[in-house]
């Protein structure tokens, strides 16, 4: 996917090489527009209109920023900076180079896009434009908003008409039909009225929608003739409404995913006279699904999750698709590309629908769901029914030329006037033009009655005569050759039957039904009178191709007959191939795209063409050889000029001698079986028939015979094989069991001579078994004194260990001890300066406090003597404050000598606490030496024993 920034260019190219779109998802160009600022930013496109030609389009972003982008030229520019974001936008005016944009100060303006100047500015909406519609032919338009619809004339750039409503039910879209002066209305309030362009009188309007499958109305889009209108809101279901009868037919499901649906747009074609069939659907998760109406199958899809679709428009002539993404760039899409994969004509459908005249419509009668696989029918109510083939319903309408109308909606005249201009039909529709072009029946039943009765006894061996490397396509022709054989017998006798189905066969391998009957038509309209004078080739068809060939070149058949060339060596291998030897593919298809649209005479007038175009070098070929090749390989031929030159035969032709005159018109195959195909003489075949089967009982019985005959003989020579083998078999036993006589002998003789060496070999065994158990006995005796001697090692490592312990842990009680000693000598210092220090606190606290009494004393004396006169009362105060001020002094007295007394109480418990340490001592000393008392007497012990 290539990827465009527009940046601050005014012009350039949209990509800078050739786009191959994907069939993943069929993106052309990707297209952002991006500031240069320091920080740079994206603006957004908002709005896209193609023009009329769908080769340019239009496209403004939220600044007023508006390109033109030409997509066959490959060049963009900037036509003007409006400055302010345009709400709607239309391209397709009668000027083709003018344009118009609806912008946020809802005003309308028109610009040229060629002088990237101002054309007109209009003005009358008080509310924001969100639709543009313009008339087929392009001089009027109308603006919708919120309330109100205006019609303006573009010749002048004034309006005509307003369109003013209530303000409680509110606008929906206002819009021309396609192709047509009607005016399409659509509320808010589901009421869609149409309304004639000139007059402004109302033409008609629609009926409500079943109650049961209500949907608010929120977007609508029509088919190009104006038949179809195609609604939805905020749900799943799709309305499908035929404006011509002016009802509902049909409600479409979208998948459950679907909740509600933001765009609706009917995908053009060139080949489907405006009916489109193909609906574009944008649902709210940003992903445009496009469905066909008539078959309800999803065919693709474009957007994703991740990149949802704001908005989307196609180009008129339906090649592309430009959607303004959520992120705000374009993005444009192939269709051609989207559609690569299902560009097979769809398969044959037949639907039953409700007989809308005849019966109620509800809603369950027309719904029907989209699906990617099989296509849901509707359920069959028990009223009245009508079967319609896909495409040719009663509501779309009846044609004038009945002749000329084929299957599948197509005109024949129409289709020819586009082969005349193109040469060809398009790839993608071909399949579907041929199946219309020659009406087959698609006869499952008959078909499959045909395939089941087997192999043809014709073709049991194809693979040797025709060795084809496909196993599949070998089967498909084998299957194709047999039905035509079990449909008429003389195709089991045709030997040019299989090079006249293997193009049909390699071309339809997929759908056998379609392949037979192509063939089958093929024989009953282009091969009229091959058969009449079998098995030698068609006399009276080539003479039809000599006599118009001596018409137009009596020369190059003079040349013939000078070379003794006849008919049956250049006529007859064209016509008995088809073509397919001397044409490639893409030439074959040219062809016969202009067979089947003409006169079975075609075919012949081909064949002249195909001689006169190679007239040079055949008037150069004088051998025989030469002809034969030059008319079974491809030639230096231009195909285009030969089937112009066949036209040109066909209408210069004399009638007395044009093929036509002898042909009869097509004639399709009948519905339900096939005709019954007797062209041939039949006495001929059934002779050869008869023969063949004789012929074929005749070798049965030889072979019958001859198989008896054989196995008799083999039976015979088996006899005489098996007596041979049992006498053989005899003489063999017999030496065998002389044989064995003597090996039993020897192996006596050997046996006793075993028996002898066996017992040598006992005696010798026993006396090493003594020998062993002695020597086992001594290595006991030995084992046991060195475990008592290990045991006696590992007693005295453990004493060994255990007095190293015991050292240890006396060392270390010692250690401890002295540690404790010093705790306790610090303890003690530490207690005898607390004590120091407390008594000299106390003693300074009692000699401030007497101070302090004193002086208080002296104080009280001097205030008592002051004061006895005056207060007797005081006195006591004082006395007994005084008192008080004692019994505290005597109390802090008391207080000290209670410590004092306290430090000398623990000064006697550390004295007694040294006493005990120094008995826990001499206590150890005493253990240590009883312990080494003992271990002398255990050491003592263990010499007296050694």
């Amino acid at each position: 996917m290539q990827s465009t920034d527009l940046g601050t260019k005014d012009s350039g190219k949209i990509w800078h090489r050739k786009p191959s779109p994907a069939t993943r998802d069929g993106i052309i160009v990707n297209i952002i527009h991006t500031t240069s600022d320091y920080l740079p930013k994206v603006l957004r496109f908002l709005n896209v209109a193609f023009d009329s030609s769908g080769d340019c389009l239009i496209a403004g972003d939220h600044q007023g920023n508006i390109y033109v982008f030409d997509l066959s030229g490959n060049r963009f520019n900037l036509v003007h900076r409006t400055a302010q974001a345009c709400t709607a936008l239309a391209f397709n005016l009668h000027r083709k180079s003018e344009f118009l944009v609806a912008l946020a100060d809802y005003s309308i303006k028109c610009f040229d896009t060629v002088t990237k100047e101002l054309v007109s500015w209009m003005r009358g909406h008080e509310s924001s434009v969100f639709s543009i519609s313009v008339h087929a032919s392009g001089r009027y338009a109308i603006t919708t908003s919120s309330d109100t619809a205006q019609l303006w004339d573009l010749d002048t750039f004034q309006r005509k008409r307003k369109l003013n409503i209530l303000q409680s039910v509110g606008i929906q879209k206002v819009f021309f039909l396609p192709l047509s002066n009607t005016i399409l209305s659509c509320f808010k309030d589901n009421s869609i009225f149409a309304w004639e362009c000139d007059t402004l009188l109302c033409k008609y309007q629609l009926p409500a929608p079943p109650e049961s499958s209500s949907v608010l109305y929120r977007v609508f889009a029509v088919t190009r003739d104006g038949r179809i209108l195609a609604a939805g809101g905020k749900s799943n279901h799709l309305h499908l409404w035929c404006l011509e009868a002016k009802q509902l037919f049909r409600i479409i499901q979208m998948p459950t995913k679907v909740r509600a649906i933001r765009q609706l747009e009917f995908l053009p074609d060139s080949f489907d006279a405006g009916s489109n069939q193909v609906l574009g659907v944008l649902s709210q998760d940003g992903i445009m699904r496009f469905i066909n109406i008539q078959t309800c199958k999803l065919l693709f899809e474009i957007g994703s999750l991740e990149e949802g679709i704001s908005s989307s428009v196609i180009s008129p002539h339906g090649r592309y698709i430009a959607s303004v993404m959520e992120n705000g760039s374009l993005n444009i899409y192939s269709v051609q590309a989207l559609t690569q994969e299902i560009n097979k004509p769809p398969p044959p459908l037949v639907k039953v629908i409700e007989d809308v005249p005849k019966s109620k419509v509800t809603a369950g009668d027309l719904k029907m769901k989209v699906t990617s696989g099989r296509v849901q029918r509707p359920a069959r109510p028990t009223e009245s029914k009508i079967q319609t083939r896909i495409l040719k319903q009663d509501l779309t309408g009846n044609f004038e030329n009945k002749e000329n109308e084929l299957s599948d909606g197509l005109n024949k005249k129409r289709l020819q006037i586009l082969l005349k201009g193109y040469g060809e039909y398009p790839t993608k529709y071909r399949m579907f033009i041929w199946r219309a072009l020659l009406q087959l029946p698609e006869n499952h039943t008959a078909f499959s009655s045909l395939v089941d009765k087997g192999v043809h006894v014709a073709f049991l061996n194809l693979q040797r005569k025709y060795p084809i490397k496909s196993r599949k396509l070998l089967r498909v022709l084998q299957r194709t050759l047999s039905a035509l054989a079990h449909w008429s017998a003389i195709f089991g006798d045709t030997p040019y039957l299989p090079l006249l189905a293997f193009p049909f066969v390699k071309l339809f391998q997929n759908n056998q039904l379609i392949c037979f009957e192509v063939v089958a038509t093929l024989i009953i309209n282009w091969c009229q009178h091959w058969f009449e004078y079998f098995p030698n080739p068609p006399i009276n068809i080539l003479g039809m191709v000599e006599n118009v060939l001596a018409f137009h070149d009596k020369a190059l058949l003079q040349h013939f007959m000078d070379r003794g060339i006849t008919s049956q060596l250049y006529a007859w291998p064209l016509l008995e191939t088809l073509f397919s030897e001397v044409l490639t593919r893409e030439e074959w298809l040219k062809l016969f795209d202009n067979v089947f649209s003409n006169h079975p005479s075609f075919l012949l007038m081909t064949v002249v063409a195909y001689n006169v175009c190679s007239r040079a070098p055949l008037l150069h070929c004088d051998r025989k050889d030469d002809f034969e090749y030059f008319f079974h390989h491809r030639n230096n031929l231009d195909i285009s000029v030969v089937i112009r030159e066949v036209y040109h035969l066909m209408d210069t032709t004399p009638a007395d001698i044009h093929p036509e005159k002898m042909l009869d018109a097509f004639v399709a195959l009948t519905k339900g079986q096939y005709p019954v195909f007797n062209q041939y003489p039949k006495f001929i075949v059934d002779y050869q028939t008869q023969e063949r089967e004789r012929i074929r009982n005749d070798e049965l019985d030889y072979l019958r015979e001859r198989q008896t005959v054989e196995n008799m003989q083999a039976e015979v020579d088996q006899q005489r094989v098996e007596d041979e083998a049992w006498y053989q078999k005899q003489e063999l036993l017999r030496k065998a069991e002389e044989t064995r006589r003597e090996m039993l002998l020897q192996e006596e003789e050997k046996m006793i001579q075993q028996r002898q060496r066996l017992a040598a070999v006992k005696r010798e065994l026993r006396v090493r078994e003594m020998h062993l158990q002695d020597a086992a006995r001594r290595r006991f005796l030995k084992l046991q004194q060195d475990q008592r001697e290990m045991e006696l090692r590992r007693l005295d490592d453990e004493i060994e260990r255990k007095i190293h312990m015991r050292d240890r842990e006396i060392a270390t009680t010692a250690k401890d001890l002295e540690m404790r000693h010093l705790e306790l000598e610090s303890q003690k210092r530490l207690y005898e300066k607390n004590l120091t220090r407390n008594q000299e606190t106390v003693a300074k606290e009692i000699r401030d406090d007497i101070d302090a009494y004193r002086r208080k004393v002296d104080l009280e004396e001097r205030s008592f003597l002051r004061l006895m006169e005056t207060d007797q009362t005081q006195n006591r105060n004082t006395q007994k404050l005084i008192e008080e001020n004692l019994a505290k002094a005597e109390q802090a007295c008391l207080n000290t000598d209670w410590r004092i007394q306290a430090l000398h109480k623990q000064r006697r418990d550390d004295l007694q606490r040294n006493g005990c340490y120094r008995e826990m001592a001499k206590l150890l000393q005493e253990n240590r030496r009883k312990e080494v008392e003992v271990l002398n007497a255990m050491m003592g012990k263990e010499t007296e024993k050694v």
